[in-house]
């Protein structure tokens, strides 16, 4: 098996060296002399490489299934150019000695393809040159340069398009980085297109000169060897026309095969199936075909027999084939649907969606992008955000009507379960004031859906009014996004689980594969990993750095598999990152401190939980703890704060255990997780008398 495996690259490379080697040959057939029997079978490969590349050209469907078509352009006229001098060498060196002397491929094209008709091949050969160079070779190039720019224009938007995909969730990111690719490919494939028939229009100019030279210089040294003029002319015209049609005949099939290729992008599909479904798909343009036809065999002196025949096929396909758009209603679908109550259909109902959006009827507009809604896009925005913000990432987001809901109402379900539910206002948007410092305005008095805060739903006359007076104003789409958003970052830790968990690894992998291996399963199972995930995102810990995060545990797992007190020992790796994301634009760190006997409490708590003893809390100091918690966060969010309590590392844990129902949005810090250069300021000082002073 080594040998074998060992020989492959070998093999690679030397097929490999075989098209350089190739083509550095037939460079040197235009300096090397060949033999006629070398000459017949390049000209035989000549002619097999053109018909090959034309069924191609016909059978492919997209353009960039052959996109090194170009190439075999410039390649399959290297090779009849140099061929073209190998035979001009022959039939100047040894023409005299008869018409086989170019070899019997060019014979053969000189006196049975013309008949030994000198006029006729060389009308023939011109009217070649004329249809290739004039017709079909400047079509070609024409709308080969049209598609290049309409594909470089298009580029721009081709792009935003995936992208759009890629944030909605519909593909992931390899599907979108190969979409990318095929766009930049296919403008650069139209672009080479219409450089490659620059190529082919050299080959015609070029035949016809060889074809002269041939002629002219064959007469001369026909004299020169003493033949008479009548038989100089005769042998070297034979051979001068088979020449130049056996070298024209693959051009032209070239040729065509590029217009094939460069008009056929917009069929979509193989030009035989194009022309069976669009061509002869339409009964009534078939069967009106074949009454015309009929009608010309009954004029005096036309032949019968060939229109009848044409229209009786017409006829007899025009009977069998149904016209698709007469009838689309008979379509058969493409799938067969599931019967209610089949196996089938009850399987298919029990998957849950991990994040699901219901909305009533209402709401269907902002949803739709067809009736101008960019719910969809603002979701994709906010599933990138969140990875950046997280570190994790949260799934395609399925959005669906539901009647049974109010018109303006939405709900947010997490695994099939209502975790969040929000009204909105026809026709009105909502103003928002968080810091209840904006005027009085006129409307509906409610709560932010996302936020909790007070707000108003406005007329859209008065927006610039309610925002002269320092309020926020959002549309339908901004609230239902915000709100998703907000259920998405606090329920991060439920949404992470073991396919998130392994989507994170595979990322990673990419870069540091060595220390995932060292990890999993070896030091610690997935399981655990998860868990030390989880509760990182409850605490709004981003798991981004998952580089640190992983070597931590690396380096703790070998000392206790305890998954809470690890969690808390990697939270200290993390420092700098907590200490950041609590520190204000002043470049200080304002929390909350713990009085000393509010400290005291929890730690004698633990250790009666630890006896076990007791170790529940008195229930009037829990409760009076409870509300100076509340309004204390709330006093900080009003001063634009982030809510934070700064404890002791071994109370962390349990201080934020119970402040979590009370004031969710409170952070619980240990002196550990915060860098020792940061400026520290106590907000306040939660002590049993807190909320008696406030």
């Amino acid at each position: 098996m080594g040998a074998v495996a060992s020989a492959s690259p070998k093999t690679g490379s030397r097929s490999e060296l075989i098209i350089p080697l190739g083509i550095i040959f037939i460079v040197l057939m235009m300096v090397l002399p060949l033999p006629r029997v070398l000459v017949d079978m390049f000209l035989a490969v000549s002619l097999a490489v053109s018909i090959g590349v034309f069924l191609i050209g016909l059978f492919m469907e997209h353009a960039l299934e052959f996109s090194s078509f170009p190439t075999v352009i410039l390649i399959a006229t290297l090779l009849r150019l140099s061929l073209n001098v190998a035979t001009t060498r022959l039939i100047l060196l040894k023409g005299h000695e008869g018409h086989s002397a170019a070899g019997h491929v060019v014979e053969t094209f000189g006196r049975f393809v013309v008949e030994g008709n000198v006029v006729v091949g060389l009308v023939v050969f011109l009217i070649l040159v004329v249809i290739n160079f004039v017709v079909i070779t400047k079509g070609a190039g024409r709308v080969a340069e049209v598609a290049a720019r309409f594909a470089l224009d298009g580029m721009p938007g081709k792009q935003m398009a995936i992208d759009a995909d890629l944030n909605a969730g519909i593909i992931n990111a390899e599907i979108a980085k190969e979409r990318r690719r095929n766009v930049e490919r296919e403008a650069d494939f139209f672009g080479a297109m219409d450089g490659a028939s620059k190529f082919v229009k050299g080959d015609a100019v070029a035949g016809l000169l060889i074809t002269a030279i041939n002629l002219l210089g064959g007469l001369m040294i026909g004299l020169s060897r003493g033949m008479t003029l009548a038989s100089a002319a005769e042998t070297f015209s034979i051979l001068s026309v088979g020449d130049a049609l056996v070298s024209q005949i693959p051009s032209l099939l070239i040729s065509t095969a590029a217009g094939v290729v460069v008009t056929r992008s917009a069929a979509g599909e193989q030009i035989a199936r194009a022309f069976q479904t669009q061509l002869l798909g339409s009964r009534r343009a078939v069967t009106a075909t074949a009454g015309v036809l009929t009608l010309f065999a009954l004029l005096p002196g036309m032949p019968a027999i060939p229109f009848l025949a044409i229209a009786g096929g017409l006829f007899w396909l025009g009977r069998k084939k149904p016209d698709p758009q007469a009838a689309p209603a008979k379509a058969e679908p493409a799938t067969p649907a599931l019967r209610p109550g089949s196996p089938e259909d009850i399987d298919g109902a029990l998957p849950l969606d991990v994040l699901a959006l219901e909305v009533g009827y209402e709401l269907v507009q902002v949803v739709d992008p067809e009736l101008g809604g960019t719910l969809v896009d603002r979701i994709g925005a906010l599933r990138k955000q969140i990875a950046v913000d997280l570190g994790t990432v949260i799934p395609p987001v399925h959005i669906r009507d539901n009647l049974e809901l109010l018109p303006g109402c939405y709900r947010i379900l997490l695994l099939g379960t209502e975790v969040a539910r929000g009204m909105t206002r026809a026709g009105r948007l909502l103003a928002m004031d968080p810091t209840g410092s904006a005027g009085p305005l006129d409307g509906e008095a409610v709560k932010d859906p996302a936020f909790g805060t007070p707000a108003r739903w406005i007329h859209p006359r008065d927006r610039e009014l309610a925002e002269a007076l320092g309020a926020t104003v959002v549309d339908h789409t901004t609230i239902v996004a915000t709100h998703l958003g907000e259920v998405a970052r606090t329920q991060a830790h439920k949404i992470l689980g073991r396919a998130e968990l392994s989507h994170l690894f595979e990322v990673f992998s990419k870069t540091t594969p060595k220390l995932v291996e060292d990890l999993v399963p070896n030091l610690l199972s997935a399981t655990d990993v998860l868990k030390v995930l989880r509760n990182l995102l409850r605490e709004n810990v981003s798991i981004r750095d998952l580089r640190s995060i992983l070597e931590g545990l690396v380096e703790l797992a070998p000392a206790t598999r305890d998954t809470e007190q690890i969690t808390e020992l990697v939270r200290q790796r993390l420092s700098r990152q907590i200490t950041a994301q609590y520190t204000g634009s002043d470049d200080v760190l304002a929390g909350l401190v713990l009085d000393a006997p509010v400290e005291e409490m929890f730690r004698r708590s633990l250790r009666e939980i630890a006896s076990g003893t007791g170790g529940a809390l008195n229930p009037d100091h829990a409760r009076t703890l409870g509300l100076a918690l509340e309004a204390a966060t709330a006093r900080m969010v009003k001063a634009g704060r982030a809510p934070c309590v700064i404890a002791s590392p071994d109370v962390r844990r349990y201080v934020r255990a119970f402040a979590e129902r009370r004031a969710p949005q409170l952070a619980v810090i240990s002196f550990r997780e915060i860098e020792p250069d940061v400026t520290l300021k106590p907000f306040e000082t939660i002590s049993f008398t807190t909320s008696e002073a406030a």
